[in-house]
C-alpha cells in the first residue's frame, strides 16, 4: 500500500557547507542535498559557511548606527543624487511591481570610479560609480566593504558546490566573475507597518543575479512561494544565512533550477525588521552561456514573462531592474533611457 504525506513547508532545506570538507561521503551527501534544493525549491538556508559572529556583528552594529542617525544626515546621502543608483532610498520611494516598498535603505556596490557610457556603449555602464558614505560613520565603509569581500568570497564556494552536484564544471562561471564582478549590498530597515494598512515590506519578485545570501533578524517577514502556489513565512535560524537562485541560474539551466518568488510582509505596528541582502552578481558585460550538464534534457524551460524579458548580457538585466524600482533616480538621470524602454 503507497501512502503519501503532505508537503511541510515549516521550513526551508538547511545546507552545510562545511560537509564539503569533512571527506567524500559527506560531500556526496552536501550535493545531493544541494542538487534538490535548488532544483526543487529555489531557497535553502546555509549554515557552516564560515562567516564568524564576529564579522557579523560589525556590520550591524554599523549598519543600525547608520539608521539612527538624524534624517539630515540619511538624506544628505539619498541615491536621487546618483546616477549610479548607490546611496540612500526613502521609505516608500521603491517600487516591485509597480508598488510602493514600505522600507528605507542603503545600496552599495563595489567602490568604483563612474564609467559614463560613450557613444555606441551600453546604458548600463551607468551602473557602475562609486557609494555614499555618511561622513559622521567612517566605519560603516569599512565594514559594508568587508562583507562585500567576505559574501563574496562564500557565494562563490557555494556556486562551484552547486555546479558540482548538478553535473556541471564547477568552475564554469568562473570567468564571469572575477575582480570585475558586480556585486551589490543592501542595508534596510523595515519600520513597520504603513499608516495605510498596506503590508508591502517588499512586494513579489525574483532576483535578477546568480545568487542572493540573505542576513535577517528574529523578528520574520520573508516570504517564499512554495510548490502550493503559496506565501509561506522563512523562520529566521540563528547564524544561518537565507539563500535564494537568482534568474540568471534559472537561464543559464534552461529552468532546470529554479529562481522563486519572495517577498517581505511588513512587521505589526512599529516594530522594526533589519535585514541585509548581498547578491552575487557577474560583471555587467558577462554574457551567461547555457550551463552544459547532464540533466539539461529534464530542464522545463525558463519561465516567461513578457513584462520581465531576460537579456544575455548582465547589465540590461540590471539596468532594467533598478529603472523600474527607482523611479525617481531614474527620471532624473536616465530620462533617454525611459522613453526608449
Amino acid at each position: 500500500m503507497t501512502t503519501h504525506t503532505a508537503m511541510s513547508y515549516d521550513q526551508l532545506p538547511i545546507i552545510d557547507l562545511s560537509a564539503a570538507d569533512r571527506g567524500p561521503q559527506a560531500r556526496a551527501l552536501l550535493h545531493a542535498q544541494l542538487h534538490s534544493a535548488a532544483h526543487d525549491v529555489g531557497f535553502f538556508q546555509l549554515v557552516g559557511h564560515g562567516v564568524t559572529r564576529a564579522e557579523t556583528d560589525a556590520l550591524l552594529t554599523a549598519m543600525r548606527a547608520f539608521f539612527a542617525l538624524p534624517e539630515a544626515d540619511r538624506l544628505a546621502l539619498d541615491n536621487v543624487n546618483s546616477p549610479h543608483f548607490r546611496g540612500y532610498t526613502r521609505t516608500g520611494d521603491e517600487r516591485t511591481g509597480g508598488a510602493r516598498d514600505w522600507r528605507d535603505q542603503l545600496d552599495i556596490g563595489a567602490e568604483r570610479p563612474a564609467r559614463l557610457p560613450g557613444p555606441g556603449e551600453p546604458p548600463y555602464w551607468w551602473l557602475q560609480g562609486p557609494n555614499q558614505w555618511p561622513a559622521a560613520l567612517p566605519g560603516l565603509r569599512t565594514a559594508a566593504l568587508a562583507w562585500i569581500d567576505r559574501l563574496s568570497a562564500v557565494a562563490q564556494r557555494l556556486l562551484r558546490e552547486l555546479l558540482t552536484a548538478i553535473g556541471a564544471p564547477a568552475g564554469f562561471y568562473d570567468p564571469v566573475f572575477g575582480e570585475h564582478a558586480h556585486p551589490h549590498l543592501k542595508l534596510v530597515r523595515y519600520p513597520g507597518s504603513a499608516a495605510d494598512g498596506t503590508g508591502q515590506g517588499v512586494g513579489a519578485h525574483k532576483d535578477y543575479g546568480f545568487l542572493t545570501l540573505l542576513l535577517q533578524d528574529t523578528v520574520g517577514g520573508l516570504q517564499v512561494q512554495r510548490e502550493d502556489g503559496r506565501f509561506h513565512d522563512v523562520p529566521p535560524i540563528e547564524g544561518a544565512f537565507v539563500v535564494n537562485l537568482g534568474e540568471l541560474l534559472e537561464v543559464a539551466t534552461n529552468g532546470y533550477l529554479l529562481a522563486t518568488n519572495h517577498r517581505v510582509v511588513s512587521p505589526p505596528g512599529a516594530t522594526e525588521r533589519y535585514s541585509v541582502p548581498f547578491f552575487y552578481n557577474p560583471r555587467l558585460d558577462a554574457r551567461i552561456d547555457p550551463l552544459p550538464f547532464p540533466h539539461a534534457t529534464e530542464a522545463p524551460g525558463i519561465t516567461t514573462d513578457p513584462a520581465n524579458p531576460l537579456y544575455a548580457e548582465y547589465g540590461y538585466n540590471e539596468l532594467k531592474g533598478k529603472l523600474r524600482a527607482h523611479p525617481l533616480v531614474a527620471e532624473r538621470h536616465h530620462g533617454s533611457l525611459l522613453a526608449a524602454a
